[in-house]
């Protein structure tokens, strides 16, 4: 049975934006690419004064040019995919409203277009470009690595902060005002900073004691930075997913990496 045209166009142009397996949507993935870079390109070259200077108006009409383009790209999407709203509230749709949103605020808020950067993020859905699926693949493998991770690395965090709180008000009673720690937030403040082993210099102990206290810290900061990483390694080595990637993706949440012959989304089961 021949398909409604309001249907037909939507599912051609979904075809064309949403996937790369035709040369269609590999040449919307390209020259979105060069779009995103080219926008990126310009706000990079207005915040040098002597360039700016003298291309001011230029850099402004490429920044509206860019921004109408994104916007007019933004209210397609919405258009052809099953359900907007769905599409509104995922990690894509995010990043494609705020990446338009910033030349608007501007109009209210002078600055607000340096936020432009953001756009940088939309980088992401080019991996499809050229059949890029062993991108995709293992996006997916990092993804469901965190996810799985996630309960054991929050322990992890509210320990170090633990460690931090005590730490902290310890070397505040050891050095005291006197020594720069002059409150306890400072002091935990000091202890993070210590922790992490980036050790600014504005704040050192001078105290036998607490010279003691802060190498015993940096070293216990060698094995803070060892464990997140071996959580997530530890995760990544578990993961099995050893299924073929592929460049189909689902109308209603975006996954990317389903089969072709797929019938349903195997992440939230809308017919395809």
């Amino acid at each position: 049975m021949q398909q409604p045209a309001d249907q037909s166009w939507k599912k051609k142009w979904y075809q064309i934006i949403f996937e790369s397996d035709t040369t269609a949507g590999r040449r919307f993935d390209l020259g979105l690419m060069i779009a995103i870079l080219g926008s990126l390109s310009v706000i990079m070259l207005e915040t040098v004064p002597k360039i700016n200077e003298r291309y001011a108006d230029i850099f402004w009409t490429l920044e509206w040019f860019f921004t109408i383009l994104f916007s007019v790209e933004y209210i397609i999407r919405l258009m052809i995919v099953k359900r907007p709203f769905s599409y509104v509230g995922s990690f894509y749709g995010i990043i494609d409203l705020i990446s338009v949103l910033p030349s608007y605020l501007a109009i209210f808020f002078g600055g607000a277009q340096y936020f432009i950067v953001i756009r940088s993020l939309r980088l992401l859905r080019v991996f499809r470009v050229l059949k890029m699926v062993q991108f995709i693949g293992e996006a997916n493998v990092l993804a469901q690595a965190l996810r799985s991770s996630r309960h054991k690395i929050t322990v992890f965090l509210i320990a170090v902060m633990c460690i931090n709180f005590i730490m902290g008000t310890v070397m505040y009673l050891v050095e005291g005002p006197e020594n720069g720690f002059t409150s306890i937030p400072v002091s935990i403040y000091w202890s993070i900073v210590t922790l992490t082993t980036v050790g600014y210099g504005d704040i050192s102990p001078s105290t036998p004691l607490g010279q003691f206290l802060a190498s015993f810290i940096m070293i216990m900061g060698y094995g803070v930075i060892a464990v997140p990483t071996g959580i997530v390694t530890s995760e990544i080595n578990r993961s099995q997913q050893k299924a073929h990637q592929h460049t189909k993706s689902c109308a209603v949440c975006e996954k990317d990496g389903l089969a072709p012959d797929a019938q349903y989304c195997q992440y939230c089961g809308e017919e395809l």
